[in-house]
Parts: structure tokens; sequence; C-alpha cells
């Protein structure tokens, strides 16, 4: 199981949260490739990272094969195991400035910042692809060409996700095409991504395609366990409940590592997404979420917590 990279998520804080409950693998938040050559505040959050934390990739975006080169370069002797490079990405902003999934309509461009980074980077490449970029488009030549392309080049691994880019996460992720790419690059790394949303789905597809890991993101957005249950499911044992006890003492843990990271000001506004996020574990998810919408301080944050993560409300639950 692979802790996807997800932006404003697996910063470190939480990817040492993951790891305690068995992710082994993962990455950092998607990042800039020109934010990464100037050192700055923004820089050093982004790519902080731990003696616990790997191994662990770091994830860059971008169109210019010079300045994505430059980044893993730069990369390189800050502890990463993996440079992964992000062609996938489908959110507005990345495609109107031709980065992320928008190389997947532009396969000679993506295979070029490929051989560049590979080129630069100390350790292994990988690369995140999207099955086609258009879902008018009736074959996916791009796809074929980038992926063959990239392993020329040196990359060391796929991630792939069953949509188009233009889907984004609509509709159904097409797991038969996982199958293709396993079976075509059977001697290659390949992690499969698209509707992994509970530990059932992880393990699904690990038998449905033969892909060598799963990217577990949207599942995990609020629930470490995720990457703890699949391994129980996987030992035929039922997933272990998650007691409110338990979810305050981590969402607390949460709370003081995103406040080093962040500051004591900062902190609990970025750990408001997270809250709502945790909220989906609670017996009752709406009112536990619009209370984390209203954090603003750390006692607004205790109180929260205090009214709704008690061992009352679990023995209420109970009986």
């Amino acid at each position: 199981m692979v802790l996807a990279p997800m932006a404003g998520y697996t910063d470190l804080a939480y990817r040492l949260i993951c790891r305690r409950f068995g992710a082994e693998y993962c990455s950092t938040e998607m990042m800039l490739a020109k934010l990464m050559v100037q050192d700055g505040k923004l820089r050093r959050r982004l790519v902080a990272s731990d003696k616990a934390d790997h191994p662990v990739a770091a994830q860059i975006l971008g169109n210019d094969p010079g300045v994505m080169a430059q980044a893993a370069h730069v990369l390189a002797p800050m502890g990463f195991d993996v440079v992964d490079l992000n062609f996938a990405c489908p959110v507005h902003k990345a495609l109107t400035r031709r980065r992320g999934g928008y190389l997947m309509s532009q396969p000679d461009r993506a295979v070029e910042i490929v051989r560049a980074v590979t080129a630069a980077a100390d350790g292994p490449v990988t690369v995140k692809l999207r099955q086609r970029f258009s879902d008018g488009e009736t074959n996916c030549d791009a796809f074929w060409r980038i992926a063959e392309g990239a392993f020329d080049a040196g990359a060391a691994g796929l991630c792939v996700h069953g949509r188009s880019v233009e889907a984004k996460y609509t509709g159904r992720a097409d797991w038969e095409f996982l199958v293709a790419v396993k079976q075509h690059f059977a001697d290659r790394t390949i992690i499969g991504s698209g509707d992994v949303l509970t530990p059932a789905d992880a393990l699904r597809m690990l038998r449905q395609t033969g892909v060598d890991a799963v990217a577990v993101a949207r599942g995990a957005q609020g629930n470490p366990w995720f990457f703890r249950h699949v391994r129980d499911i996987a030992a035929g044992r039922d997933p272990a409940p998650v007691h409110l006890t338990a979810q305050r003492e981590l969402i607390e843990g949460h709370f003081a590592a995103a406040c080093d990271l962040y500051g004591p000001r900062r902190g609990p506004k970025i750990m408001r997404k997270f809250g709502i996020k945790y909220a989906r574990m609670h017996p009752n998810p709406r009112r536990v979420r619009a209370a984390f919408v209203e954090v603003t301080s750390p006692r607004h944050w205790r109180r929260v917590l205090e009214m709704f993560y008690t061992d009352r409300l679990e023995d209420s639950r109970e009986g």
C-alpha cells in the first residue's frame, strides 16, 4: 500500500501518522518544480522530512525539462528516495499552465522531461500517468508512447490512474486498463490508482489487476487506519474498530505535529480540513464536521474534541 501524493494532505505530519498504521511507502504533496529551485519558507515546509519518513518520494510538477531536472538535482541531497513526476493532475490550474495532466496530450514533451530528470537525479525516478487526456480519444496511444519512452529513458516505475484527465474523478476507474498495462510491462514496477476508497478495494485491485502496489489517496484522507485495516482483511481478520478515544488521541497528536510544522497560528487553520475528513469516522459525522469547520484556535480545537470525542459518547453509541 502506497500513500499517494495529495496536495494539502500528505505533509510530513500526516505521512508519519500513516506510517504508524502500515503505509510503508509515502509521497510528499505535489510540489511545483520552479519553487524547488528557490530556497524559501514554502520549499522548506514542503520538503520537511524525518528519519522515520522512508522510503519517501518527492513528487514534482512542471513542463520545462530543464527546470524539472534542476529541481531533481536540488532535491537529491535532501534525502528523498525517489523523484516522482506528475503527468496526471487534472485540476484546472495545472492544465491551464500546461502542467500535470496536460502532458498526457504532449507525449514528446513528457518523455523529454523524463530523460532530463533521470539524467539529473541521483536515485530512482517514477512517473504518474492517466489512461489518456480526453474521454473523446478512441485509443490510448499517448499513454503507451509516454510509458515506453519513460522506461527507455530509465524510469524505475509507473503509477497509473485508470481514468482520463478530462474525467478527473468522475465515473468508474478502468481497472481492465491496469491489467493491460501490467501485462505489457510484466517485469516493470506498476502501481495502480483509482477508486481505492476502502481497504477491501485495495486488496481487490491487487487481485484483479496484478499490479505491484496500490496507491491510496481519497480513501486515506482522515483515515490513517486504512492501512492497518488492509492488513487485517488480508490476514483474515475483521478490521479492528477505531474507538472515539483512539480517534481523539490521534487527532490531538496530529494537531500538535501540525502546529510544530506550520506554527501556532497557521496550524489550527491547516487542521480544519483534516478535522473535516476525520469527522467521517465519527458516529455523528455531520455535527462533528460542522464543528471542525468553525475551528480557528487551539482552545476552540480542544473544545470540539472534549464535546465529541469522549468515552460517554462511545458508551451511549454502544448502548
